[in-house]
């Protein structure tokens, strides 16, 4: 397994169209996958590939001088629980350090809506993330926006 950055942004957006449209679970709204991947082609890219194959990735957009937000991240179902996500977060990690940020955040639907959304907040606990505020009105009643940060 290779953790590489990405700086081609045509690399950027099919790794990430690819990726996103494997993972309807999580990426149902196609004007949703269609944002993420065009902003990705702008942002912080880093790729997971295994057999010259992308099977993760994780794009990061600044949001103040001293803070990225993790804008969106996917791993193919058949490599969940392998330990990707993680690697792929800490390659995260340093290029944002290295780019002097002191803060990451990220944005979820609360625990305790959707299994599927609790399985991703824990993984966000996991890494270290903490809670930061909940936002009901943001996305919608029905998906309570959670924001998790960490400090660099």
């Amino acid at each position: 397994m290779n953790i590489e950055q990405v700086n081609s942004k045509e690399e950027k957006m099919y790794v990430c169209r690819t990726i996103l449209e494997a993972l309807p679970e999580w990426f149902e709204i196609e004007e949703g996958k269609e944002r993420y991947t065009t902003e990705s082609a702008e942002q912080i890219f880093i790729k997971a590939v295994e057999n010259n194959k992308a099977v993760g990735f994780i794009s990061l957009k600044e949001t103040g001088k001293a803070t990225v937000e993790l804008a969106v991240m996917g791993v193919l179902k058949e490599y969940h629980r392998k330990g990707i996500g993680s690697k792929l977060f800490e390659e995260a990690k340093k290029v944002t350090l290295s780019s002097g940020y002191s803060f990451i955040q990220v944005k979820t639907v609360q625990m305790g809506k959707y299994e599927d959304y609790d399985r991703t907040n824990m993984f966000y606990l996991s890494l270290g993330f903490k809670e930061f505020e909940v936002i009901p009105q943001l996305w919608d009643e029905d998906n309570p926006c959670q924001i998790y940060v960490m400090a660099l």
